[in-house]
C-alpha cells in the first residue's frame, strides 16, 4: 500500500515557502529545489542585488532579513503567508562562521567573536523558528504537511567541532538541541521542525580556501571523496521536509566525514 502524501508530486503547489539566507550556496539552492517543485519562494537575506536575481529567475519574492531583527523576519514570513495555502516551510539556511582558539599563544579567544557568533547562528536560528511557528500556527492543517514544517540548518561542527571553532561548534550545538524539544512544543500545533548537519560543501565559505586546500578537504571524506554540492543539501531538504513522519530529528548530511 502507498501513501499518496508523501508521493503526491502537488505537495507544494502555491505553498509559501520561505529561505532565509536563501542568496547564496546552500540557502539558494534550497530555494530553488522548492521552486521546482512549485512552491511560491520567498527569498531571504541581506544581499539585495543576488536575492532579487535569484527570486526573478524563479518567479518568487525578495525580502531583506536579518536573523537577529525580528521585524525583518516578521515582515518575511507575512510576505510568504500571502502564498494561496498560506505558509507552509520555513528553512534558515543564514550563518557565519569563524575560526579562533580557546588560547592562541597566551591569547584568549575575544568574547565579541564568540558572542557574534551564538547571536547570529543560535539567536538567529531561534529567532527564525519561534517567529515563524507563530505565523504557521494560523494556518488550517493539511494532510500532507499539516500546519507546516521548520527547517535549521546545522553542522557537524555541532557534533563533534575542529580545534578553533569553539564559537561555531557552541552555536551549532544549540540549534542540535533545540530540536526535540522543538518539535515537542509544536506539535500540538502540528508544526515539524527538523535540521541538517551538512559536513564539508562547496559553498561561499570556501571561497578563502586555496584549491589544494579545498582538494585536500574534499579528500578526507571517506565517500564519496569530494566536497559536497549545494544541490544535494537541497535535494534533502525538500524531501525530508516532505516526509510526514521526519520530525524533532538532526539529519548528518556529511560522506560518514567525522572530523578530526
Amino acid at each position: 500500500m502507498t501513501d499518496s502524501s508523501i508521493e503526491n508530486s502537488d505537495t507544494w503547489q502555491n505553498a509559501g515557502v520561505l529561505v532565509v539566507g536563501g542568496t547564496s550556496g546552500l540557502g539558494e539552492a534550497t530555494a530553488r529545489e522548492f521552486a521546482r517543485a512549485g512552491a511560491i519562494v520567498t527569498v531571504a537575506g541581506r544581499n539585495s542585488i543576488a536575492g532579487e536575481r535569484i527570486a526573478k529567475s524563479i518567479e518568487g519574492h525578495f525580502c531583506t532579513v536579518d536573523v537577529i531583527v525580528p521585524e525583518s523576519i516578521q515582515a518575511a514570513l507575512e510576505l510568504s503567508a500571502t502564498a494561496p495555502r498560506g505558509l507552509r516551510a520555513v528553512v534558515n539556511a543564514a550563518g557565519s562562521a569563524v575560526v579562533e582558539k580557546t588560547l592562541h599563544r597566551g591569547t584568549p579567544h575575544k568574547l565579541d567573536s564568540f558572542l557574534s557568533q551564538i547571536q547570529i547562528n543560535l539567536v538567529g536560528s531561534f529567532n527564525v523558528l519561534r517567529l515563524a511557528a507563530q505565523v504557521m500556527a494560523e494556518n488550517e492543517p493539511e494532510e500532507a504537511l499539516g500546519r507546516g514544517v521548520i527547517v535549521l540548518t546545522s553542522s557537524v561542527a555541532g557534533f563533534e567541532a575542529q580545534r578553533g571553532q569553539v564559537a561555531y561548534a557552541a552555536a551549532k550545538g544549540g540549534i542540535n538541541s533545540m530540536i526535540l524539544p522543538a518539535a515537542r512544543d509544536l506539535a500540538r500545533d502540528k508544526i515539524r521542525v527538523f535540521g541538517v548537519a551538512p559536513g564539508v560543501f562547496d559553498t561561499p565559505f570556501m571561497d578563502v580556501l586555496s584549491e589544494d586546500a579545498r582538494n585536500a578537504v574534499g579528500n578526507s571524506v571517506p565517500h564519496p571523496s569530494r566536497l559536497g554540492k549545494a544541490t544535494e543539501f537541497s535535494h534533502l531538504v525538500v524531501s525530508l521536509a516532505t516526509n510526514p513522519m521526519v520530525n524533532g530529528e538532526v539529519v548528518r548530511l556529511d560522506g560518514a566525514l567525522r572530523l578530526g
